[in-house]
């Protein structure tokens, strides 16, 4: 029987990196990882979740819901810190699970992690869909017929009740990540000069809306600024707020991306941390201003759309249109290196776990002339299409929202069992105020996840126990680790 405890040592994990990768080359910079964390970050929150969480629960308070967020994420980020400062390799939270609790805990956050990336991906497309479709019918005449574009069935969150839209599929978004596969297919090595670059026009975008969308503010809209709680739990007042936080807290999980960057970073010990934090508080920071020129725009309950953006430029008439095409085009482009980024990191996840022996070999296949897992790239591509389509973005949004909570989590307990267990290891970057950070990390994230729907807990035991399954009959038994 495989050891399901067994670790990666530091040192092995160093030997992987080095065999497999050829030694990558330590090329990004401070501000290269600073950009990455933002570029990450920024994407379907602030363009399409920030909307249906103020609309469904928070009203213009979402801002509050940004900010404790932000606050929960904080403890993670720097927890996450401290593990990337010590094991500076390429990895995510499953490199540091295997390093720090074992292979069984590396198995539930691997298995998180496709949870997360890959439902992260869909969501990121219903929101690209809603600005491409908006833009077609505005400014090229060009209208998506309704049966295809949008999700069949819809979802309501607050009841667990399902209807039918009369849609067959939402097309555009089965369609961009058909493209963005393809492409990742062939093989794209993402350049940190092209991601700066993506990530200026974003923050550009961003900008232009808040200067120029701050005048068109109206009072009445966030008047009163806490909606009144409707009788049903969650649905505005402050638990509003609280379960707007767990479904928005999917606008955060870029920070993840930094992490993953480690190995070619030029000074990881004092760069991620930098990058890793730097990233959390300017995004917060950009939250907190553009929802609340948003919502001062047009009424909170407009806004249960998958392009709210959108809806608040054409809400202040003429005087905006030059605006909107630029705010639409920013939003396409910067969903669209996100939706690139999650499946990438999909894909390695099944490339890592595949390499372990945690999963079938055919996951780590590489393409023979593209040197890419082609195989792990159109089973993500294959899943996330058929999810983007079918489902609604409220839906998605927080099954991503309780996944990356979860594996937040587990990374801020893997600082608690190093710091006890393994006091001497060397700790480039500390997280202060041993344990109270840490710990503050786990209740924060499992206080947030609380405020999820029973039905959002019930889809993740089904998920875990899924995993479960997988990992007994197949992945114990395969293990290279805990086989040794």
């Amino acid at each position: 029987m495989a050891n399901i405890w067994a670790k990666k040592s530091l040192t092995q994990l160093m030997d992987d990196a080095t065999a497999e990768k050829g030694g990558l080359k330590r090329s990004l910079g401070r501000m290269n990882l600073l950009m990455m964390g933002i570029g990450g970050i920024i994407g379907a929150g602030i363009f399409a979740l920030s909307g249906t969480a103020a609309a469904n629960y928070a009203g213009p308070a979402v801002t509050f819901s940004f900010i404790l967020a932000g606050v929960a994420c904080a403890f993670a980020g720097l927890c996450y810190a401290e593990l990337a400062s010590m094991i500076p390799i390429a990895g995510s939270a499953y490199t540091y699970a295997y390093a720090t609790m074992g292979e069984f805990i590396a198995w539930i956050i691997g298995w998180d992690l496709i949870l997360e990336y890959l439902f992260a991906c869909s969501t990121v497309a219903v929101g690209w869909s809603g600005y491409m479709i908006s833009f077609l019918d505005k400014f090229l005449g060009i209208q998506i017929p309704s049966y295809l574009a949008e999700a069949p069935i819809k979802y309501d969150t607050l009841t667990g009740d399902w209807t039918s839209t009369g849609a067959f599929i939402n097309l555009p978004a089965v369609l961009v990540i058909a493209i963005i596969s393809a492409i990742l297919y062939r093989g794209v090595q993402a350049s940190a000069t092209v991601n700066n670059v993506i990530v200026a026009i974003k923050i550009t975008v961003i900008a232009l809306f808040i200067l120029f969308g701050f005048k068109f503010i109206n009072m009445e809209n966030l008047t009163p600024y806490i909606p009144d709680n409707s009788g049903v739990w969650g649905k505005f007042g402050w638990s509003g707020i609280f379960r707007a936080s767990g479904v928005i807290f999917f606008s955060y999980i870029g920070f993840d991306s930094v992490s993953t960057a480690a190995q070619e970073a030029k000074n990881p010990q004092k760069d991620m941390p930098f990058a890793i934090l730097g990233s959390l508080f300017i995004c917060t920071v950009i939250y907190i201003i553009f929802a609340t020129v948003m919502t001062g725009m047009v009424s909170y309950k407009d806004l249960n759309v998958s392009a709210p953006v959108a809806v608040a430029i054409d809400a202040a008439g003429d005087s905006l249109t030059w605006l909107s095409p630029l705010v639409k085009i920013g939003a396409i482009a910067g969903l669209s290196s996100v939706i690139l980024i999650m499946a990438l990191a999909q894909s390695r996840i099944f490339f890592t776990m595949s390499h372990d022996g945690l999963l079938p070999k055919f996951f780590g296949k590489v393409h023979s002339k593209y040197k890419t897992p082609y195989l792990s790239t159109v089973v993500t591509g294959v899943m996330a299409a058929l999810i983007g389509g079918v489902f609604p973005i409220d839906l998605l949004g927080e099954l991503v929202s309780i996944g990356t909570l979860f594996a937040f989590a587990v990374v801020c307990l893997g600082v608690l069992f190093l710091r006890y267990k393994q006091p001497e290891l060397k700790r480039p970057f500390k997280a202060p105020f041993f344990p109270v950070v840490p710990i503050l990390g786990v209740l924060s994230a499992v206080g947030v996840m609380s405020f999820l729907p029973g039905d959002t807990w019930i889809r993740l035991f089904v998920w875990m126990a899924l995993g479960l399954l997988i990992y007994y009959f197949y992945g114990k038994k395969n293990s290279k680790v805990g086989n040794e």
